[in-house]
């Protein structure tokens, strides 16, 4: 079916008009793996993930996708920007190597050469932190502590992929990285511990202060009033032997709150 009209009729013909609910384009791909035709990677492997027998789940490799059908046309065919039938982009944004196709071009797609994949929000907002393995925001630049591969590991709150996931990740002060949904519920339930370090996920000094404030105007029992601990910040990893308060122990050493009771040190013999 070849469509009438001038060439750039043809290839905007359906733009936006196509898809599903991760992105809108104008093909689907026929899956390497099963044989299956879906709108895209994502609604695969939703689709594979609740099959009964475990050994049946599984994630399609975007870089192994070799057909797409047309939208327009249903026209099979190897992957391409253009539809080789009816001449329509099957893809305002189109990555031959990622597979990857999207008419949505507000969302700024750039392919990273590093990563391996495509993002959005433009290239000239982010840089690749060869160290965390992953594309960052450049107000990061210079201004995070780097943690190895700190993308390529499963949120610590709902457990899904960070690298490829399509939600805003969030950076913490300790270098580790969750979903930003799963962050601002954390501190809205108010947790504010790094899940895998236990470290602060954000500046303290103000809640450092009430607490102070508090324990001041809360007299221990005369049993307890003298008793000493000894305890293990888990901000800056000191121990130090402080008076016990029900309320909470301050380090020492950084005066953080985040700290944990721990046995007296053994001294040698």
């Amino acid at each position: 079916m070849l469509m009438e009209g001038s060439p750039n009729d043809r290839l905007t013909f359906g733009k936006m008009g196509y898809g599903c609910k991760h992105y809108r384009r104008r093909c689907k791909i026929r899956a390497p793996c099963c044989n299956e035709v879906y709108d895209c990677r994502h609604c695969h492997n939703e689709a594979t993930s609740i099959q009964r027998k475990i050994y049946d789940r599984h994630d399609i490799v975007r870089s192994d996708v070799k057909q797409v059908i047309c939208s327009v046309c249903d026209t099979e065919q190897p992957v391409a920007h253009v539809c080789v039938n009816c001449g329509v982009n099957m893809g305002e944004y189109f990555c031959e190597i990622c597979k990857f196709y999207d008419d949505d071009i507000e969302k700024r797609h750039f392919h990273c050469d590093a990563c391996g994949i495509c993002r959005i929000g433009g290239r000239e907002n982010y840089f690749h932190c060869k160290k965390c393995g992953s594309c960052y925001s450049i107000s990061l630049r210079n201004n995070h502590l780097c943690v190895e591969d700190s993308m390529r590991h499963h949120c610590p709150i709902c457990f899904e992929y960070l690298f490829d996931s399509l939600k805003d990740v969030t950076v913490m002060k300790c270098g580790h990285t969750m979903h930003s949904e799963c962050y601002h519920e954390l501190i809205k339930r108010d947790s504010f511990c790094c899940p895998i370090c236990s470290k602060s996920i954000m500046d303290m000094p103000i809640a450092w202060k009430r607490i102070d404030e508090e324990i001041e105007a809360t007299m221990m029992p005369e049993e307890y009033r003298y008793k000493k601990v000894w305890i293990l910040c888990n901000d800056c990893n000191d121990t130090s032997e402080v008076y016990f308060h029900i309320i909470g122990s301050k380090c020492s050493h950084c005066e953080s709150y985040n700290t944990r009771t721990i046995a007296p040190p053994v001294l040698p013999q």
